[in-house]
């Protein structure tokens, strides 16, 4: 097996106490976040497998939460993450569902709501910190976060791709991958787009700021 990193062999830097359990948890719940675009006010959290098995005492509820209000896994204030989401005004619910099958051990359905925006995303912690998001919004996808990407939620409108393009042309990415799928014409739709190179900040806030997008995130 060929590692690209040191980390792929000893692990993130994080808050503990495992990989798999709470760093891969916290960037679930972070993408999720970055998806919502603001702090969720409800969030409902589903684990499967041996999430669901072990979350209490390998800190994956906390880990979660944590990234949901934007922590990463190497925030020292992670193990308080519940009662700072408290204090916030989010309320966090789990359901543990040992019941349904999974392909995957370390499964969390994150469904987030805030005024009138919702969310619900599909996780798998795939080992060493790493994680692959799976559903977004009804919509299957495979992303795994090797390559830098683009999440781009909006509606299903002509030009929208393009003017999505253009923009990455603009500032110079190369295009790896790219998926586009939607649930019905004219309605939501989503984009998936992998870059060669890191997105800069700047090109996810231009998407933002097109006619019919309605959230824009990045993957590192």
């Amino acid at each position: 097996m060929k590692y690209r990193s040191v980390f792929d062999i000893i692990g993130p830097v994080m808050v503990g106490p495992s990989s798999s359990h709470t760093a891969g948890a916290a960037k679930i719940g972070r993408m999720a976040r970055k998806l919502l675009g603001k702090i969720p006010e409800h969030a409902t959290v589903t684990f499967y497998g041996s999430f669901a098995e072990t979350y209490k005492g390998h800190g994956t509820d906390v880990a979660i939460v944590a990234g949901l209000l934007d922590f990463d896994e190497s925030n020292t204030q992670l193990p308080q993450s519940l009662e700072i989401a408290e204090k916030k005004g989010m309320d966090v619910s789990f359901i543990v569902d040992k019941e349904t099958q999974v392909e995957a051990p370390n499964t969390a359905r994150v469904h987030l709501s805030a005024e009138n925006t919702e969310l619900e995303l599909v996780g798998v912690s795939i080992g060493g910190g790493k994680i692959e998001l799976t559903e977004v919004n009804g919509f299957s996808i495979s992303l795994t976060g090797s390559n830098p990407a683009l999440l781009v939620l909006h509606y299903d409108k002509y030009g929208a791709v393009a003017e999505v393009a253009g923009l990455i042309a603009k500032y110079e990415l190369n295009i790896s991958y790219m998926e586009v799928s939607r649930q019905e014409k004219g309605r939501l739709a989503l984009m998936v787009i992998q870059t060669d190179e890191e997105i800069n900040e700047g090109l996810a806030a231009e998407i933002a700021g097109l006619p019919n997008i309605l959230n824009v995130a990045v993957l590192s």
